[in-house]
């Protein structure tokens, strides 16, 4: 086990206004509820909460680069993904990958940051914070249209960034198979291409086939695999520096056991195989078109 901290204001305003953090701070009150927006409330111990989660997920990745660990994964929440510059919103308060991406290039000296996004629901935030941002490649792999309604394929950065914000959008009933096909088309080339020096991951199992916010099919197999395919190109690229850190998931069970799927290919070990068992047995939806315009889109054909 790494040792959380909690991060430091300097820290979460690298990446967030002064004027958010102190709403968050001022929003946590012990006598009642606030309301940040329509999904979105915090509680008497919702800043610590947060802080904790942000700095714990920047202790994991510093222990990973001092080689204290080989790779970590963060059981964190609230989440981050979907917080902005300037708004909590979708259960996040502060954007725990951002927050690090940001401290690994600011603090640790790096220049290079891959962030790979799994999670059912595009990372808004995440993709609003590093849009002009160069030296940080955001993958993400989500139904689309869905909330929060971003993450389109010509979505793809804008100066510095350009070319370095990846969108797949994949329609409901998305499977296995096709999610695979994401990964092994698009994925892996464009962080090939971009030579991460460490990985992080937006890991929510939110598409999970059991998760109740969502329509995909994966399995916890289907996240096996596509870990098992991270862990290679962090191996092949970055001497096997890749940090997850936990998202969205809404089914107990799925989350448990995808959860342990992808530290099973971080220990490598084999997948232990889950009570939910194989996703259903339908014909999923024809992706060919969205891969076939999204590896065009970045150059990929």
């Amino acid at each position: 086990q790494v040792p959380p901290r909690d991060a430091t204001e300097e820290e979460l305003t690298r990446v967030h206004s002064l004027a958010l953090v102190e709403r968050v701070r001022a929003a946590a009150d012990p006598y009642r509820d606030h309301w940040l927006d329509v999904d979105t409330y915090v509680v008497g111990k919702s800043y610590e909460a947060a802080l904790r989660s942000a700095g714990g997920v920047m202790a994991a990745a510093d222990a990973v680069l001092d080689g204290d660990v080989r790779s970590a994964f963060c059981l964190v929440r609230p989440p981050g993904h979907h917080a902005t510059p300037g708004q909590a919103m979708g259960f996040c308060l502060f954007n725990n990958v951002a927050v690090t991406a940001a401290h690994l290039l600011e603090a640790r000296g790096l220049n290079r940051v891959a962030i790979i996004d799994f999670d059912v629901h595009h990372g808004n935030g995440t993709q609003d914070i590093f849009y002009r941002d160069g030296r940080v490649l955001y993958f993400s792999t989500h139904q689309h249209p869905f909330y929060p309604g971003t993450g389109y394929y010509n979505e793809t950065g804008e100066g510095a960034g350009q070319g370095a914000i990846v969108n797949v959008p994949l329609p409901a009933g998305t499977g296995d198979e096709a999610y695979l096909r994401a990964y092994r088309e698009v994925c892996v080339p464009v962080v090939r291409r971009f030579r991460p020096e460490v990985i992080l991951v937006s890991a929510g199992f939110d598409a999970h086939f059991a998760d109740p916010l969502a329509q995909m099919l994966l399995s916890t197999r289907g996240y096996y695999q596509i870990a098992s395919i991270l862990r290679e190109l962090a191996g092949e690229l970055c001497e096997g520096n890749i940090v997850y850190a936990l998202e969205g998931g809404y089914d107990h069970t799925a989350l448990a056991w995808s959860v342990r799927a992808c530290i099973d290919t971080l220990l490598g070990a084999p997948l232990s195989e889950d009570p939910l068992g194989p996703s259903p047995a339908v014909r999923g939806p024809d992706v060919e078109a969205m891969l076939t315009a999204v590896k065009g889109t970045h150059g990929l054909e």
